[in-house]
This record gives structure tokens, sequence and C-alpha cells, in this order.
């Protein structure tokens, strides 16, 4: 029943980080607008259409495609859900190199990994740097949490059974922001993954659902009609997705990577699974913010170094 629906209330503060991604696009007013009539006439139908927009990718994936593949790189597209996933992969690599994947967030895409990926490369190992549903050179138009979550699982699954000798473990995931969080919750469910690195982790995609609401002018009778129309059709309450519920089930060494000026997902989310999370390390940066991590020197060279550590 909509009345069990654990939530948090729409209110300024809970959507300040939402308001931080969706408020730098153009049309965000005239969505708040249309969403606002729409809500006094049926709130049913505001979380029909606000679910589908929480689900659509922005920026759209056209923007990513933009980027060159780098030299010496491939993409393979695999079926995946009525869409399909895109992997950026080395045509060259030795067979027994280990594997890491590298994983992009929401909007984003695998090559945001190009600089880490050569680093890797240099260490003698091989990176696969992978596009969700919906982003960079993928197909589909709309995707979500639970759907990176899966798709993970498979591409573990099966980049594990091409290893050399028969299936083995992957050396590593490197996941970024909410990528970061399906990658979380692939390896509580078991992946095969030896090391798992958590780049900007998003800690409760349940806040930012009331943040989501928050900058669109829902009200809570809307926000708790799409909360449960997303758990129903994704048979997973979002509480399953906070940090609290999946760090400690993280068994592998995990080094969380957060910015302390992080404005999309705050510092306190890293903080929740190095602490939380038995193995887990946290290497904290200041004035990177969200994004930038993903190419700054420093930190890929703690990532590398981290995931090129022999295995015990």
């Amino acid at each position: 029943m909509a009345g069990s629906v654990s939530s948090v209330p729409v209110t300024a503060s809970a959507g300040s980080a939402a308001a931080v991604f969706y408020d730098t696009h153009a049309a965000t007013r005239w969505l708040r607008r249309g969403l606002g009539g729409m809500q006094r006439v049926s709130p049913g139908w505001a979380a029909r259409a606000a679910q589908a927009l929480f689900c659509t990718p922005l920026p759209p994936k056209w923007a990513s495609r933009r980027q060159a593949v780098p030299a010496g790189f491939e993409v393979r597209h695999w079926p995946f859900e009525g869409a399909s996933l895109a992997l950026y992969r080395r045509g060259d690599t030795a067979p027994g190199m280990p594997t890491v994947l590298l994983v992009h967030g929401w909007g984003g895409s695998g090559l945001q990994w190009s600089a880490l990926a050569d680093g890797l490369l240099a260490r003698g190992l091989a990176p696969v740097m992978l596009d969700f549903p919906a982003h960079g050179r993928a197909e589909g138009w709309r995707s979500n949490l639970p759907q990176f979550n899966r798709a993970l699982e498979y591409v573990v699954q099966r980049l594990s059974a091409e290893c050399a000798g028969g299936p083995r473990p992957l050396r590593a995931v490197v996941a970024h922001s909410l990528g970061a969080t399906a990658a979380a919750m692939a390896c509580a469910r078991g992946a095969s993954v030896q090391r798992l690195v958590l780049t900007a982790p998003a800690g409760s995609p349940l806040t930012y659902l009331s943040g989501f609401a928050a900058v669109f002018g829902l009200g809570e009778v809307a926000l708790r009609a799409m909360q449960l129309r997303i758990e129903s059709d994704e048979a997973m309450l979002m509480t399953a997705w906070e940090a609290g519920a999946l760090a400690p089930r993280l068994t592998m060494p995990t080094l969380v990577v957060h910015d302390e000026q992080d404005r999309i997902n705050p510092f306190s989310d890293g903080q929740a699974y190095a602490e939380l999370a038995p193995q887990a390390r946290l290497f904290s940066t200041r004035g990177l913010g969200h994004r930038r991590p993903l190419s700054d020197a420093q930190v890929l060279a703690e990532v590398e170094e981290f995931v090129a550590a022999p295995v015990a």
C-alpha cells in the first residue's frame, strides 16, 4: 500500500543535490510547470510522467558521442533488455591479462575513464570501459539504477567467462557516482570481482528521489506514488540501495574516492561506505567536485596503485 512506503519528505534541503544537477538544464523550468499543472489534475499522472523523466539520462547520450574512441580501442555492442551495452576494449591485449571494468555514472560515458584506461594498460591490465543503456554509444533512451546493476552483473559474468583458462574473477570494477552504487550492489550480491573502487558513490538514492521531487514541484502524494511505481516495477525497495544496507556486505578490498566539495553526492556518502565496508579505505580530495576525480592525475595514480597491487 502507498501508505507503507518508506520515503523522505519533500524539502528544499533534500532537493539541493538534485537541483545542482537538474537546474543546469534549460528545460527544467518548463518541465516543472508541466508537472505542476499535471499534479493538480492527477497526482498519479504526474507520478508517471515524473518517473519517465527521472529515468531519462541528462545530458542526452548524443552529447557524449562527440568524444572520439581512443586509438587502439574497439567498440562492441551487446544486446541487453531491449537496448544494448557498448564496451570499449583493446583488440591487442594479451590473453591472461587481468580485466578491469570501468563504469560511468548517470548521464556519463565509459570514455570518461580513458585516462585511467591508459594507465592500467601500462601496468599490464586490460581495461574495459562500459556504456550503460541510454548512455554514450549504447542503445535505448531510458534506464535506472536497478538496470545499471543488472547490466553490471551480466557484464562481469561474461567478461569472467572469457578469461583464458576458464572463468575467473575480474581484477577490479572502478565505478563513478550512480554507477558506483550499482557496482556496490553487484558486489554485495556476489559478483566475481577481486577489488572495488567507488568514486563519488551515491549513498541514498531515496533522498535523491525526494530532491528530484522538490526540484520539479511534486508534492508528497505524487512523490509516494512515484516511489511505489519504481519499487513495484523493479521488485525492490529503494531502501536496499542505501549505503548502510550495501557497504557492510562488501567483502573485497575497497577504495572509496570522494571529494569534500562534491555537490551532487555529498562527502558523507563516501564516508559512510568507507566506514561501513569491512575492507574499505577513503581517499579524499578537495576542490575537484563530482566529476573531475575521473581525470585528476593524483586520483588516477591512487586508483592504479590500488588496482594493480598483488592480490592476496
